[in-house]
C-alpha cells in the first residue's frame, strides 16, 4: 500500500509534459527567422555590402552549418546536465547573432555574427527535438512534428512585421530589434525547460503496447552515438535526409531572390479573402505550411509507418518544385505552389527524428538525432552553389573541398575502417586522423569566413548557367531518389538490435527480427 501510494505522488510530482512540448515549441518558433526570415535580408545586404548574390548565400550556409554540425556535442551536453541552461544560452548567442548581423559592414563580420545565431539556434533545435523524442515514445511521431513545427511555421506571422521594418527602418533595425524580441523569449521559454527521470514512462504505456507498423521498427535498446553510426540504417538515412533537405533549404534561400527574377516579387495577389505582394505572400504561406505538414505527416507515420510516410512526401515535394518552376512568371502559382513545396518538404523534421528514435532509442535521442541532423547542413553547401549555377557566376570550392575531405577522414576512422574494412586502427593513429580531420575541417569554416584566407591551392571555377529550373531539377532528382531509397531499402532493413560479440557492442538484424511485411 505504500508502494501504491509512494507511486501516486509520483506520478503527482511529475511536470506536465505537454507544458514543457509547448514551451520546447515556443523556444523553436522564437530562433525560426533566423533561418526563414533569412531570404528578406538577402537583396538589401547584397545592396549594401555591395556584393554579389553568392557571397551574401555564404552567410546562410555558415549559419546552417554551425546549427546543424555542432548538435551532437549539443546535444551530448543537453542529456549530460539538462535543457535548461543551455538552452537559455542559447537565447543569449541567437539574439546577439543577430544583432550582430545588424551591425556588420563587411562579409566578414556578417559571417562571424550569423555564424554566432547558428550555434544558439542549434542548441534550442536540438534540444526541442530531443526533449520531444524522450517525453513522448508512445506519440514519437506527433511530438517530432509539433516541435518540429515551430520551427517551420514560426516565422508565419512575423514575415510581414520584418518587411516593412526592412522597407520602413532598414535592415539593420530589423536584425537588431527582431535579435532582441526573439533572444529574450528564448531565455523566457527556457524557464520551463526539464529532462524526464531515467527509465521514466508514460501511464501505463510500454514499448509493447505500440501499434502497427512503427511497433515492428521501435527497439528497446538505447544506441550511443557511436553505436548508431556502426548501422547501415544510420548512413542511409543521413544521405536520404541530405537529398530531400537540399531541394528546401534551396527554396528557403532563394525564394526572394527567385521571385525577383521572375519579376512577381510586388505583384499584389488576392487569395483566402487577404491581398499582399507576390512575395510578402508566398513568404507567410510558405512558413504556415512547412509547420503545419511536420505534425500531420507525424501523426500519419505513426499509423502506416515512417518509410511509407517519406516515400509519399518526398514524391509530393518532386511534384511540387517541378510545377513551382514550371508556374513561377504567375503570381497566384508562385504563392500555391511554393507553398506546396514546403508541404512536401518540411516532414524530414518530424520523421527522420521519430524514425531515429524509433530505431536507437531514447537514453541519447538528443546527440543520435543531433549526429542525423548534421545532414542538413551538409546540404546547405549547395545553396551558395545553386545562385551561381542560376546566374552562371565563378564560385570558390575551396571550403567545400577541405570540408568534404575532412569529413570524409572523419568517416573512415570512426566507421568505414573498423566495421566495413574491419581494420583496428591504432589509438594514435586514430587520434592523428581525427586530428588532421578537425584542422581541415576548421580551415574550411574559417575559409568559408573569411574568403581571402591563403590556401596552396585554387578552385575557382566558372559554373555554367542553369537558371533557376536547372538548379531546381538537381533538387527534383534527390527528392526521387531519397523516395525510392525510403521504400524499397530502408522500408525491408530489419530494425537494429544490439548484440555483444568478443566483448564488443555489434548492431546487426538476425533473420529472426520482424521486418515490415
Amino acid at each position: 500500500m505504500a508502494d501504491s501510494t509512494a507511486a501516486v505522488a509520483s506520478k503527482a510530482s511529475e511536470p506536465n509534459r505537454w507544458m514543457i512540448l509547448f514551451f520546447s515549441i515556443l523556444s523553436m518558433v522564437a530562433v525560426a527567422n533566423f533561418q526563414y526570415g533569412w531570404t528578406l535580408f538577402v537583396p538589401p545586404l547584397q545592396k549594401h555590402l555591395k556584393q554579389e548574390q553568392a557571397l551574401i548565400q555564404v552567410t546562410f550556409t555558415v549559419f546552417v552549418l554551425l546549427e546543424t554540425w555542432l548538435v551532437p556535442f549539443e546535444g551530448w551536453l543537453v542529456d549530460k546536465f539538462g535543457p535548461r541552461l543551455l538552452v537559455m544560452l542559447g537565447g543569449v548567442l541567437a539574439g546577439l547573432g543577430w544583432v550582430g548581423s545588424g551591425k556588420s559592414e563587411s562579409l566578414t563580420a556578417l559571417y562571424l555574427s550569423y555564424a554566432v545565431a547558428g550555434v544558439g539556434a542549434g542548441i534550442v533545435y536540438g534540444t526541442a527535438v530531443g526533449s520531444a523524442l524522450k517525453w513522448f515514445p508512445d506519440h514519437r511521431g506527433l511530438a517530432a512534428g509539433l516541435t518540429a513545427a515551430g520551427f517551420g511555421a514560426g516565422s508565419a506571422f512575423t514575415v510581414a512585421p520584418i518587411a516593412n521594418m526592412i522597407a520602413s527602418a532598414g535592415y539593420q533595425a530589423a536584425f537588431i530589434r527582431w535579435g532582441i524580441i526573439q533572444g529574450v523569449t528564448v531565455i523566457a521559454a527556457a524557464l520551463f525547460l526539464k529532462a524526464p527521470p531515467p527509465n521514466w514512462l508514460p501511464g501505463t504505456w510500454t514499448p509493447e503496447k505500440a501499434g502497427g507498423e512503427v511497433k515492428k521498427r521501435q527497439t528497446t535498446a538505447d544506441f550511443t552515438s557511436g553505436e548508431m553510426a556502426a548501422t547501415p540504417h544510420f548512413w542511409l538515412m543521413y544521405v536520404m535526409m541530405a537529398m530531400v533537405a537540399t531541394g528546401g533549404l534551396m527554396a528557403t534561400a532563394q525564394l526572394n531572390p527567385m521571385a525577383v527574377d521572375f519579376k512577381v516579387d510586388r505583384v499584389p495577389v488576392s487569395l483566402l479573402w487577404l491581398t499582399m505582394p507576390a512575395l510578402t505572400f508566398a513568404l507567410s504561406a510558405d512558413r504556415l505550411v512547412n509547420g503545419l505538414c511536420r505534425p500531420f505527416w507525424g501523426w500519419i507515420s505513426d499509423h502506416i509507418g515512417r518509410e511509407k510516410t517519406m516515400t509519399v512526401a518526398f514524391g509530393l515535394e518532386a511534384v511540387a518544385i517541378f510545377v513551382l518552376i514550371k508556374f513561377a512568371h504567375n503570381p497566384v502559382l508562385f504563392v500555391i505552389f511554393s507553398a506546396f513545396t514546403f508541404f512536401g518538404w518540411g516532414e524530414i523534421y518530424s520523421l527522420f527524428p521519430a524514425t531515429c528514435g524509433d530505431f536507437f532509442g531514447r537514453k541519447h535521442a538528443t546527440a543520435n538525432y543531433g549526429f542525423l541532423y548534421t545532414a542538413k547542413g551538409t546540404a546547405s553547401v549547395f545553396v551558395p552553389i545553386g545562385s551561381a549555377l542560376a546566374a552562371g557566376k565563378a564560385f570558390d570550392f575551396r571550403a567545400d573541398f577541405l570540408l568534404v575531405l575532412g569529413g570524409l577522414l572523419v568517416l573512415f576512422a570512426l566507421f568505414v575502417a573498423p566495421t566495413a574494412l574491419r581494420l583496428e586502427l591504432g589509438r594514435n593513429t586514430k587520434a592523428i586522423l581525427l586530428a588532421l580531420a578537425g584542422v581541415l575541417i576548421t580551415y574550411g569554416i574559417i575559409l568559408t569566413v573569411v574568403p581571402t584566407v591563403w590556401t596552396p591551392f585554387h578552385a575557382k571555377f566558372t559554373l555554367p548557367k542553369t537558371g533557376w529550373a536547372g538548379v531546381f531539377r538537381i533538387a527534383i532528382f534527390f527528392d526521387v531518389a531519397a523516395a525510392v531509397l525510403a521504400f524499397f531499402v530502408l522500408r525491408r532493413m530489419k530494425a537494429p538490435v544490439p548484440r555483444v560479440v568478443s566483448g564488443v557492442a555489434q548492431h546487426l538484424a538476425p533473420a529472426k527480427v520482424r521486418g515490415v511485411a
